[in-house]
This record gives C-alpha cells, sequence and structure tokens, in this order.
C-alpha cells in the first residue's frame, strides 16, 4: 500500500542521515497517515480515507469534507476523492 494521502497527495520524502563526522546515509520521511472516517453534510454520509495528520488539519480549516473537495485540483486526489467529488458536484447540480 502507497504512503500517500488521499486528500492531499503528500507522500513520501527522501534525504540524508547526518552523522557527527559528516557521513551521509539516504532515508526516507514518510507522512503520518492516519485511517480516518470523514462526513459529507451535503451526501449525508460518511466516507473512509487513509489521510495526513497535516491533511486533515486542513480540511477541517477549510469548512470540511465538501468545501475541500470542491476546491481541490482533481490531480492532487486519488481515484477514491474523486469519486466522491463527482458525487457531491452531481448532488449540488441537482439541488
Amino acid at each position: 500500500m502507497s504512503r500517500i494521502c488521499e486528500l492531499t497527495g503528500k507522500g513520501r520524502l527522501t534525504g540524508h542521515n547526518v552523522s557527527h563526522a559528516n557521513n551521509r546515509t539516504k532515508r526516507v520521511f514518510l507522512p503520518n497517515l492516519q485511517n480516518v472516517t470523514l462526513l459529507s453534510e451535503k451526501l449525508d454520509r460518511a466516507f473512509k480515507f487513509r489521510v495526513s495528520t497535516h491533511g486533515l488539519r486542513s480540511v477541517e480549516h477549510n469548512g470540511g469534507l465538501d468545501n475541500w473537495l470542491r476546491k481541490t485540483k482533481d490531480e492532487k486526489l486519488s481515484a477514491n476523492a474523486r469519486k466522491v467529488k463527482r458525487e457531491l458536484l452531481k448532488a449540488d447540480k441537482a439541488a
């Protein structure tokens, strides 16, 4: 399972461990991913996502899942999140 946030697209980064003697060895920085259930107010449903803690704070700061999906470009979202976004936009047009 890839370590990529479904809502922000945040993934792994590479860098170096640097010793006191300035020896450098490769290392990987992984995002802090959590399995969460987010509620959509417009669709009145719950959706499960694998989201980084930074992404979770960002979603709450922007007014919830519905607003986040409307504002975010499709390229950043996972296939699951794009599907939810399509449902949300379809519900907006119907209303």
